[in-house]
């Protein structure tokens, strides 16, 4: 029931980088300006987006477990 980081992490990481580079293209910076700061906010998107993203495994791990062990509990 995972969710896993790699690919939505990834996903998140092209489009900000062509996000960023669409910004920077128009607002008429060199390229190249515009390509070192999409690949910055490409490798940031990234890690924010994989650090989320175990998060959130880690919160509905924690709460599966606690209605699995209340469940328990009652009966």
């Amino acid at each position: 029931m995972f969710i896993t980081a790699r690919p939505i992490a990834i996903s998140m990481a092209v489009l900000c980088f062509f996000a960023l580079g669409f910004v920077g293209v128009f607002n008429e910076l060199p390229p190249f300006t515009c390509c070192e700061r999409a690949l910055i906010g490409a490798v940031i998107a990234y890690i924010v987006t994989s650090l989320v993203v175990k998060i959130l495994n880690a919160v509905v791990t924690s709460a599966i477990i606690d209605r699995y062990t209340n469940g328990q509990k009652e009966n």
